[in-house]
């Protein structure tokens, strides 16, 4: 008999995906769009079953791309507040000047701008659930507020001497090590303590390898009924591209990467449109120094050395431009008036 061929081994992968998707699926109903039934997955789900009924505040940490705001969801929906708000606000994406205002409203005339009375993302929670998402964001002086607001469970409005009670379930995320900006004095201590109260750490999608199927046929489905494409099978080459890549973007990266590989298709097999990724040879040795800033390099001269924006380097690489501007200083990059330039790692840190 004739050896199975590629095209049949892929039809089996597919349809094995798909019956597995299926299966996870309505086993976790309760958890939306979580895909996946790796061992690394189903603990953080256990973790969610755990905490979701309590109170407690929790503390996101994953990289960019793991779908923190899923599991944040996810938190909300098996506790007792599901039904009530379910807040969140990205602390990344507000100006400095606004963050305060945001978190906690102003009165009218609080500050120039201030032409009426606005309620703050704290409010609008009340009885339900407050997402702070990159709350490593946070600056300095606005961290010993939100301190206040979950300790004492009470703020004041800008402009106002009136205290309002705060009955808001805080679930906060980052992707980055807040251990590491405390020691640094980057972020206060008896802050990272309060929100360090139930730590949940999301695995990268390097460490979900065999959730990889399950994913790309979602994702295949869900572009493919967007664009009136009818896609049945991912070649068993290509799967086996999508599983040996290392998804640096992990999810998020994945989610995008298909739905330009269903733009390119014609037919029913999905086109895998090439991957980049850099090979390390054992003779290359590279500290995480030097791998995180030959990464930012590569951000900035993709987006032509912009670093802000919409499509600059903070965009692509999922940080605020406030954090990449200072991670490019501690990696010795310079940022000028006009652009960015790179200086030697012996020079000063500077910002022109």
């Amino acid at each position: 008999m004739r050896p199975e061929t590629g095209e049949a081994r892929a039809v089996q992968v597919a349809a094995l995906a798909t019956s597995e998707f299926g299966k996870q699926e309505s086993e976790n109903r309760r958890f939306e769009q979580i895909i996946g039934n790796s061992p690394a997955l189903q603990s953080v789900l256990e973790q969610v079953e755990l905490v979701g009924p309590t109170d407690s505040t929790v503390l996101i940490l994953g990289e960019t791309g793991t779908g923190k705001e899923l599991i944040a969801r996810a938190i909300h929906k098996v506790s007792s507040r599901f039904g009530r708000p379910f807040i969140k606000l990205n602390c990344a994406a507000i100006p400095l000047g606004l963050l305060e205002s945001e978190l906690f409203g102003h009165e009218k005339g609080a500050f120039t701008g201030a032409i009426t009375q606005r309620v703050g993302r704290f409010e609008a929670a009340n009885g339900g659930t407050l997402f702070l998402d990159e709350v490593g964001d946070i600056p300095l002086e606005l961290q010993a507020k939100l301190l206040r607001v979950l300790q004492e469970q009470e703020f004041e409005r800008l402009g106002s001497t009136q205290t309002r009670g705060a009955d808001v379930r805080v679930v906060a995320a980052t992707n980055q090590n807040l251990a590491v900006l405390t020691a640094e004095k980057q972020f206060r201590m008896d802050l990272y303590y309060r929100l360090n109260v139930f730590p949940i750490a999301l695995p990268p999608l390097r460490q979900r390898v065999q959730d990889i199927p399950m994913l790309a046929t979602h994702f295949v489905e869900k572009y493919g009924a967007r664009m009136s494409k009818r896609i049945s099978r991912i070649s068993d080459d290509g799967m086996e591209t999508l599983m040996r890549h290392p998804w640096p973007g992990n999810i998020r990266e994945l989610q995008n990467f298909i739905e330009r590989a269903v733009i390119l298709t014609n037919g029913d097999e999905l086109h895998i449109p090439p991957l980049r990724c850099r090979v390390m040879t054992p003779a290359e040795p590279v500290t995480l120094h030097d791998a995180e800033r030959d990464h930012i390099i590569k951000a900035l001269e993709e987006s032509n050395w912009v670093v802000g924006g919409k499509y600059g380097a903070a965009a692509r690489l999922g940080l605020a431009r406030s954090t990449l501007i200072s991670k490019m200083q501690k990696r010795g990059l310079r940022v000028t008036r006009l652009g960015v330039d790179s200086q030697s790692d012996s020079g000063p840190e500077r910002t022109g």
